[in-house]
């Protein structure tokens, strides 16, 4: 598959109902960015933007999304990132490895969610939970892990 493929970004009020191609929708009022998978397959891609979810980056010229978006429950099973307007491919993963994301993430947000009801002045003894970054596959290669390694 092409990669670098080059996108444009809008912030908008509320998403289209109809969602253009290689345009990242982003609405700050319900902090959410959308778009159409990249692939071609034409189904429509949700990220929430939170603490526990997804994070945008806008840097006065291009949006970065972080981190990685894995359509696990499309057909097309595309992983890619978003960075800087532009579309980098990831590698594949297996059953296994969107599993223990999914596991990893559920324990992020409970962690999360755990340490937000705690009361004041009670510090939280627990170890986190991993995060989406966390629980990246083995195969990256060394630049991506490299990135990872100064985003963390």
């Amino acid at each position: 598959m092409k990669t670098g493929i080059p996108l444009q970004h809008r912030f908008v009020e509320s998403l289209p109902d109809a969602l253009e191609e290689k345009t990242v929708y982003v609405c700050m009022e319900f902090a959410t960015a959308a778009h159409k998978c990249i692939c071609g397959c034409g189904r429509e891609v949700v990220t929430p933007l939170s603490p526990t979810d997804w994070k945008l980056i806008y840097d006065g010229k291009t949006v970065t999304l972080y981190p990685s978006i894995g359509n696990w429950n499309f057909p097309c099973r595309s992983h890619y990132w978003i960075r800087g307007n532009r579309v980098e491919w990831a590698p594949a993963w297996s059953n296994e490895e969107v599993s223990a994301a999914k596991a990893q993430d559920r324990l992020a947000k409970e962690s999360y969610f755990d340490m937000l009801h705690e009361p004041p002045g009670i510090s939280s003894t627990k170890i986190p939970a991993m995060t989406k970054q966390d629980a990246v596959p083995a195969q990256l290669s060394l630049w991506d892990k490299i990135v990872k390694w100064w985003e963390a």
